[in-house]
């Protein structure tokens, strides 16, 4: 049997502009993951989920419940998909895979659905990893060259998303990323920097449970940037520009500094989407972390938000307090650990 974890992705400074030749300053979170296994099997098989697929209720009422939290996508076409993509790369880069017998995929996660968290991606770079492990070609396929590949399993679904959440999840821990127009049309992928994610303050993750579908935030924005709206560049810009600045924050330990980035991050980020995308819930999430002396903004595309308190020791107690009262999950913000394979040893990427 072969069994990988990838973890959930915050985005610390710049998202959404990796998906716009943007720079951004992402991590990993420790305790929320997707798991994926792949043992041999008689047949091929790609296995669902009883409960994120939707398959198992005691009731109608309980059915629905759970589609409405969880949603109709499930995990399974990810698998499908990924599956194909592995394939697809394998066939055109000229990768002879050994002869191997049928297997099954199963998939569990505890990353909360549609929380801007990278949860999707999470199950496909797991199974990419699983994928890799069996067919013995890790080494065949860089670690540079992977977040693309589980992108664009991701695209064949028609999901909307950048490259961040991949290289973040391939790369584990802190990792900064460059998307550069010039590279990027060169190369099909950006400059990737891993940091010590020990240089990463005390932070909080606030997920809303209130899910939405992440995937269609990025869609009227994409289509004003390729019109050459001057509002969305512009605004794009000034976004990548604070993961660069960020980045000097961290190393040089300006805490107060990366909040005002932080803030600066949210309200670029609302100015250029508007109040109706940005949503209710992620709004007041924003509003309640400030009222406590915190910095925040979105893990990604809604659903959670990042938060720094410049007084944690007399603010988090009362922070969770009132995050309770909403009903909202207050995680702390815990970095996973950087790939094996970044320091230059065997192992999988993403994987705790």
């Amino acid at each position: 049997m072969v069994s990988h974890r990838c973890n959930a992705r915050v985005g610390l400074l710049g998202n959404p502009s990796d998906g716009y030749f943007g720079k951004t300053l992402a991590f990993t979170l420790r305790d929320l993951y997707a798991e994926v296994c792949l043992e041999p099997s008689d047949t091929l098989q790609i296995l669902p989920h009883p409960v994120h697929d939707g398959l198992q209720a005691p009731s109608l009422a309980c059915l629905v419940t759970s589609l409405h939290q969880y949603g109709f996508g499930g995990g399974v076409r990810l698998l499908q998909a990924i599956c194909c993509r592995f394939l697809t790369h394998c066939n055109e880069a000229g990768i002879k895979l050994p002869e191997k017998g049928p297997f099954s995929l199963k998939y569990d996660t505890n990353i909360p659905r549609a929380s801007g968290l990278a949860g999707s991606s999470a199950i496909v770079c797991a199974a990419f990893n699983c994928l890799l492990d069996y067919f013995e070609v890790r080494e065949r396929i860089s670690i540079q060259d992977r977040p693309g590949i589980i992108l664009a399993a991701e695209e064949d679904l028609n999901i909307v998303a950048g490259l961040q959440d991949r290289v973040a999840q391939v790369y584990g821990g802190l990792v900064y990323m460059d998307f550069g127009e010039q590279h990027m049309k060169q190369s099909g992928r950006g400059r990737y920097t891993p940091l010590d994610a020990a240089l990463l303050p005390q932070l909080l993750v606030v997920v809303a449970n209130s899910p939405s579908d992440s995937g269609k935030v990025h869609s009227d924005v994409r289509e004003r940037w390729k019109r050459g709206d001057p509002a969305v560049h512009q605004g794009m810009a000034a976004i990548a520009a604070l993961a660069e600045e960020g980045r000097r924050e961290l190393e040089r330990r300006d805490l107060e500094a990366l909040g005002r980035s932080m803030d600066a991050n949210f309200e670029l980020r609302r100015q250029i989407f508007g109040d109706k995308v940005i949503g209710k819930a992620n709004l007041k999430m924003v509003e309640v972390a400030r009222h406590h002396g915190g910095s925040a903004k979105l893990c990604g595309s809604g659903g959670a938000v990042v938060v720094w308190l410049a007084n944690s020791k007399g603010m988090e107690q009362p922070f969770r307090a009132a995050c309770s009262r909403e009903g909202w999950d207050v995680y702390a913000a815990m970095p996973g650990a950087a790939s094996a394979e970044v320091n230059g040893n065997q192992g999988a990427p993403g994987c705790p």
